[in-house]
């Protein structure tokens, strides 16, 4: 019998700046039902031996079954830096897209070279590689919503008209380069960062610096600026499906499934001012 499998690890140097955190998955003898979740950014699943498929920004979740003995190669991308795409963002909100209908070919020379690695590790390395590459090549990205979505990032007291405002643009105009280039409005993406700075605070596990007596889900919630428990409740069900005891499989020292997360909440836990509450 053969087990199932995950990986997570930061991406290579050249994808830093664009790329939050790369992944091997492995399923084993049974097929396997992943629950991906809102994250802000797109992502780009590379099935070894299958086509790679873009997974737009999403506002639900989706549920995907894997193929048994599938290893799926990942790299998700920070809101506002998305791989280069000949359309805008908002028309891929919620979608499942052939990477082929967007790249053309380039789509079948990057699947083919991830095929022919020789270990599951060198063809996550080829992946990034030749996403680096994309990106050299693409045109420059705008560094106006890169700046406001690190300005929505969670405890950050920042509204959407202040962080217009501090980007010298009016609201209308940010909604509507933050749905180009983002997928989704400013309001959207400051709610869904939030929830990932829950997801950060509780995946960290001790590794979190957290005041005495917050690791609950109530104070977890209270640090991640929610305004209660039941605000944060209705947030998760509505993005993931789920309650937060059901996603936390009841706990809130780390990941319950085992898995070592820390290229995920890292990002998030860096912008947290130290000892602060919110």
């Amino acid at each position: 019998m053969s087990s199932a499998s995950y990986l997570e690890r930061l991406p290579i140097p050249a994808l830093r700046g664009v790329a939050r955190t790369a992944w091997i998955q492995v399923t084993g003898d049974a097929v396997y039902q992943q629950r991906h979740l809102p994250t802000g950014g797109v992502e780009l699943h590379v099935p070894v031996g299958g086509d790679p498929v873009l997974l737009g920004a999403l506002t639900r979740p989706q549920v995907e079954l894997i193929p048994a003995h599938t290893t799926v190669l990942g790299v998700r991308f920070l809101a506002g830096s998305p791989l280069p795409l000949p359309v805008a963002l908002d028309e891929l909100v919620d979608a499942r897209v052939l990477l082929r209908d967007l790249w053309g070919s380039r789509a079948d020379a990057l699947a083919e070279a991830v095929a022919l690695a020789t270990t599951s590790a060198a063809a996550l390395g080829v992946l990034q590689e030749r996403l680096a590459d994309e990106f050299r090549h693409a045109e420059r990205l705008d560094p106006l919503v890169r700046e406001a979505a690190a300005l929505l990032m969670p405890w950050r007291p920042v509204d959407v008209r202040s962080a217009a405002d501090r980007l010298a643009l009016s609201e209308s105009q940010l909604r509507r380069r933050c749905l180009r280039v983002v997928g989704l409005s400013p309001k959207v993406l400051q709610r869904t960062l939030r929830f990932q700075g829950f997801l950060a605070l509780a995946q960290a596990g001790p590794a979190a610096p957290l005041p005495h007596g917050t690791r609950s889900i109530a104070g977890l919630a209270a640090v991640a600026g929610y305004a209660d428990q039941a605000h944060l409740s209705r947030e998760c069900v509505r993005l993931t499906g789920v309650t937060p005891a059901q996603l936390l499989h009841g706990g809130t020292d780390g990941c319950a499934c085992g898995h070592d997360h820390s290229a995920s909440y890292l990002p998030f836990l860096r912008v947290r001012p130290a000892g602060t509450n919110r």
